[in-house]
């Protein structure tokens, strides 16, 4: 008589997929979630994103805007104070400093015509020289696609809002096309 039974622990190999695929899925896996954690890690959380500066001249101009005058640097684009530093003292850190770049002389201040403010430097957040106006430390915007944009303007981003500011250190507070209010800069630091 012949036992075809097979023992219960032991189950014939033929019925059982093989794990090829298995092996062949794991690195292309492995590559994804690799990807996927690198591009989480680059997206300007704090302290992760990619630091930025707008190097200049020193040389600080006046432009006509509708804002009115305000200060640019050398290459025209605005100067934006924030609302949350303190005279000679950057809050603007991490991903801030991705979409807010500090302005950065490579020499000496200069004033151009028709600027009254007081110009100096800090070392600002990231370790650079970073231009000041009337001790406000100053910094360009991102979203500005060329010389006399202002679409900083009243932004409440990165914890406070930002301000183009006048030819004699003022804040403009105001949009473009409403009437003009201007705050002085030694109580700029509200919101």
């Amino acid at each position: 008589m012949t036992n075809t039974h097979t023992h219960p622990r032991r189950r014939s190999t033929s019925s059982r997929p093989h794990p090829t695929w298995r092996r062949a899925a794991f690195p292309a896996l492995a590559l994804a979630i690799a990807a996927l954690v690198s591009a989480c890690g680059s997206g300007g959380g704090s302290g992760s994103a990619t630091a930025s500066t707008t190097t200049t001249t020193g040389k600080v101009d006046v432009r006509s805007t509708s804002l009115g005058p305000i200060l640019t640097d050398s290459a025209g684009q605005t100067l934006y104070a924030f609302a949350a530093d303190k005279k000679g003292v950057s809050h603007c850190s991490g991903s801030c400093l991705t979409y807010w770049p500090p302005t950065s002389p490579t020499t000496a201040p200069q004033p151009g015509a028709g600027v009254t403010a007081h110009l100096g430097t800090i070392t600002g957040t990231d370790g650079k020289k970073q231009l000041t106006v009337d001790g406000w430390p100053m910094y360009t915007y991102v979203g500005d696609s060329g010389p006399g944009d202002t679409t900083g303007q009243g932004l409440n981003e990165s914890g406070g809002l930002w301000w183009a500011v006048s030819p004699d250190g003022t804040w403009v507070k105001t949009s473009a096309g409403s009437s003009p209010s201007s705050s002085s800069s030694s109580g700029g630091g509200g919101y």
